[in-house]
C-alpha cells in the first residue's frame, strides 16, 4: 500500500449516492439465462411498490437445497437490516475475535452482522451470489474481502461471468484498479484500509484466517470501510470459538450449511499409528501402516496431499518419498517457496502425484481426486480448525466425494478429537435434515 508517515496528509472522499438502475436486476420478470448458468438475469423488471420475494433472488442460480436455505436465511437478513426498516440499527456489531462486538459504524449505530457457517466445499461463493443480486437491485454498494491475495484473483472471474454488465473491481497488492470504484469490489482485507464508510454490505471470507483473525488492524479497516446503516455477511468453515460462542447465545444471527453441493457426507479422519516425522527421517524408512496407506490412495488413482507442521522437513519427507516410489512426480512447497504457484498449478493438473506442504495450503486448492495426510497430527502447531480446513481437501468433487483422510501420529490429541468431532457433527445434522443422497 505504500509508505504512510504520521505527517503525511490523508484526504477522505464521502460516499456517493446510488440509484437503482432502470433496466437490471430489477424483479420480477424473464430470466433469460439458464437456471444453471449462474448469471443474473438479464432485462428483467422490479416492482418498486411491493418489491419481489425473496426466492426471486434464489431462482437463477441452480443451488442445492442446503445452499437455498443458507441463502435465504442471508436474505431474510439482509431485508429485515436494509436501510430504513425497523431492525436497521441491528443489535449485534462486528463480533471480533476475541468475542467482543466492534462493529460500529460511522453513525454510532451498531452494525448487524450475519454468519454463514458452511463447511468446506459447500460453495459458499454460489450462495452469496443471490445476496449480491439483491444489494445491487437495491442500489447499493457491496464489498467482499478475503484474507488472501489468491481468492480475490479466483473470484474476479467467477463474478464477472455471473453479474455481467456490473463493474468489478479487484484490489490486492500489485493491483491495477487501485483508484477504480465499482458495484462490487473484491478486496483482500489489507485493501479495506482505502475505504471509509463506503459499502453498505461488507463481506468478510474466512474470518478465521491468517492474517484476518486476531488482527486488531484488520478488524479496524473492516469497521471502518462499512457506510452507515450498512451490515456486515461473515462467511467460515471453522469459526473462532468466540463466534461460535455468539451464534450458539443467540446473539449473532447465522445459519449452518453441513453438507457439500454434491450432498455426499464429509470424510472423517482416520487415525494412523506413526512415530514422529523427524525419527521416520532419520530412520530413512516408513512405518509400515503409513506406507500401506499411502500406496493404497496412489493404487486407486488418488493425488496425495501430504501436510507436515513444519516447512524443514518438506523437502527431507520428498526424498524419501521420492526414493519409495521413483515413478512418482512428488514435489514440496510452502511458504518460503517461490515456485509455489507453479506446483500448485502442477498438482491441479494432474501433473504431479503428491504434493508435500504445510498448512499454507490447507484453504483455497481443489483437486477432483485427493487424499490427505497429515504428518505429525498431533503437533501443537495443528489446532482443530487447522485439522478440519487440511481434511477439507478430500471428497470434494462429486466424481470422487469419499475421499480419505488420514491423522498419522503417537497421540491422539484435543485437537484432532475435536475436529473428528465437529465432521460427524455436521454429517448428522446434514442427514437429520435431509441433505445427503445416501
Amino acid at each position: 500500500m505504500g509508505r504512510v508517515r504520521s505527517c503525511t496528509l490523508l484526504i477522505e472522499g464521502a460516499k456517493g449516492s446510488c440509484k437503482v438502475e432502470e433496466d437490471v436486476y430489477r424483479w420480477p420478470g424473464d430470466i433469460k439465462e439458464s437456471p444453471r448458468g449462474n448469471r443474473c438475469p438479464k432485462n428483467s423488471t422490479w416492482e418498486s411498490a411491493n418489491g419481489p420475494t425473496l426466492e426471486a433472488y434464489l431462482h437463477p442460480w441452480g443451488l442445492s437445497p442446503a445452499q437455498t436455505e443458507a441463502s435465504k436465511e442471508a436474505l431474510t437478513f439482509l431485508s429485515s437490516t436494509s436501510p430504513g426498516s425497523k431492525d436497521a440499527a441491528g443489535k449485534v456489531g462486528l463480533p471480533r475475535s476475541d468475542g467482543g462486538s466492534s462493529g460500529i459504524a460511522h453513525s454510532g449505530k451498531t452494525a448487524p452482522s450475519f454468519l454463514i457457517w458452511a463447511v468446506t466445499g459447500a460453495g459458499k461463493t454460489e450462495m452469496i451470489f443471490p445476496l449480491l443480486q439483491y444489494e445491487l437491485a437495491h442500489g447499493r454498494k457491496i464489498a467482499i474481502a478475503t484474507p488472501r491475495r489468491d481468492v480475490v484473483l479466483e473470484l474476479q472471474p467467477r463474478l464477472m461471468r455471473a453479474f455481467e454488465g456490473r463493474s468489478i473491481v479487484t484490489l490486492y497488492g500489485g493491483g491495477v484498479q487501485t483508484w477504480e470504484s465499482g458495484d462490487i469490489t473484491i478486496a483482500t482485507t489489507h485493501q479495506l484500509m482505502r475505504f471509509a464508510h463506503a459499502f453498505d454490505a461488507v463481506i468478510i471470507d474466512e474470518i478465521d484466517a491468517f492474517p484476518y483473525l486476531n488482527s486488531a488492524a484488520l478488524e479496524f479497516a473492516a469497521r471502518k470501510a462499512l457506510a452507515p446503516g450498512g451490515r456486515y455477511v461473515l462467511l467460515s468453515a471453522t469459526p473462532p470459538r468466540a463466534l461460535q460462542r455468539e451464534a450458539a447465545s443467540g446473539r449473532l444471527p447465522h445459519v449452518t450449511v453441513p453438507v457439500r453441493f454434491h450432498r455426499h457426507p464429509l470424510p472423517v479422519p482416520k487415525r494412523v499409528p506413526a512415530p514422529p516425522l523427524r525419527r521416520i527421517l532419520r530412520s530413512g524408512a516408513l512405518p509400515q501402516t503409513l506406507r500401506a496407506r499411502l500406496e493404497g490412495s496412489l493404487e486407486r488413482g488418488a493425488q496425495l496431499f501430504v501436510f507436515v507442521p513444519e516447512i524443514k522437513l518438506v523437502e527431507p519427507l520428498v526424498g524419501l518419498l521420492q526414493g519409495l516410489w521413483p515413478d512418482k512426480v512428488i514435489a514440496g512447497t510452502s511458504s518460503k517457496d517461490r515456485e509455489r504457484s507453479v506446483k500448485v498449478t502442477d498438482f491441479r493438473g494432474k501433473v504431479t502425484n503428491i504434493l508435500v506442504t504445510t498448512t499454507i495450503l490447507e484453504r483455497g486448492v481443489t483437486v477432483p481426486k485427493t487424499d490427505v495426510f497429515i504428518l505429525d497430527a498431533d503437533s501443537s502447531l495443528f489446532n482443530e480448525a487447522a485439522l478440519v480446513q487440511m481434511a477439507g481437501r478430500a471428497g470434494r468433487s462429486k466424481d470422487d466425494p469419499r475421499g480419505l483422510v488420514f491423522f498419522a501420529g503417537l497421540e491422539n490429541t484435543v485437537s484432532q478429537t475435536g475436529a473428528i468431532r465437529q465432521i460427524k457433527k455436521m454429517n448428522r445434522t446434514a442427514r437429520r435434515r435431509g441433505y445427503l443422497l445416501d
